[in-house]
């Protein structure tokens, strides 16, 4: 799911996996919160290109701010502290592992999707139960960016014009198991659909156990904050039915 805070900026794709084989069989730019929800709650597993949750010292500050009683940071520290209310764990464990930066949920556009992420994620649990934020139930946070660059392929500047459709060229002849039909012609003219289905490989890579997963003394802040999935493991991998411990 490239999600994006309107309908019309946001790509659905679903695949279907089977040893050796994997199948795009849908996929759309311009869904709504229904249809994400049945796709999602009909999905083992689906990857969501969106923070599903702030800093916790984001939202620290912006209690405080509301009461009033705001601290100011230490003379010399103003960078730092104002680093740690726009960036979340995970944002900085992404920048050690690739370099690149996310986008800041609290100081970018990017908020804006993560309001409709969290608006989506109590529909996905009719129980009642709040869903895990570091991906450890049907919903997991990918940055497609983040995914083709431990894929070793193309992850700057491809969304501008012209360049989705060599991205897709270059990751289809990395993944020729990876079977288009009647949707590449979207899957390369855009690149919400390109996001989409970026996402879902790196959900199977969650899913196979073939993803970063917080560590036990990042898991607590991760519950809170979202945790970025990037995966661990070549894209042949990712039709390979055996766990990682098994081959």
């Amino acid at each position: 799911m490239d999600l994006a805070a309107a309908d019309e900026r946001s790509g659905l794709a679903v695949v279907s996996w089977s040893p050796g084989r994997a199948v795009v069989t849908s996929l759309a730019v311009g869904v709504s919160d229904a249809e994400i929800v049945t796709a999602i709650r009909g999905s083992d597993k689906a990857g969501i290109d969106s923070p599903l949750g702030w800093p916790a010292a984001f939202v620290s500050f912006v209690s405080a701010h509301a009461d009033g009683v705001v601290t100011p940071p230490p003379p010399g520290e103003g960078s730092a502290w104002r680093r740690r209310l726009a960036y979340r764990l995970t944002d900085e464990v992404v920048r050690a592992s690739t370099g690149l930066i996310p986008m800041s949920v609290s100081a970018d556009r990017i908020g804006h999707a993560a309001f409709r992420a969290a608006g989506l994620l109590p529909l996905l649990a009719p129980s009642g139960v709040p869903l895990s934020r570091a991906g450890d139930d049907v919903v997991v946070e990918v940055y497609p960016a983040a995914s083709l660059f431990c894929w070793g392929l193309t992850h700057r500047g491809y969304k501008r014009a012209g360049l989705a459709s060599d991205l897709v060229s270059s990751l289809l002849a990395a993944a020729p198991w990876l079977s288009l039909g009647e949707f590449e012609a979207l899957w390369r003219r855009s690149h919400d659909a390109l996001d989409a289905v970026v996402a879902a490989l790196a959900a199977r890579a969650a899913a196979t156990g073939r993803a970063t997963k917080p560590t036990p003394e990042q898991r607590t802040t991760a519950t809170s904050e979202g945790w970025i999935a990037l995966p661990t493991a070549p894209l042949v991998d990712l039709v390979d039915p055996r766990p990682p411990s098994d081959r």
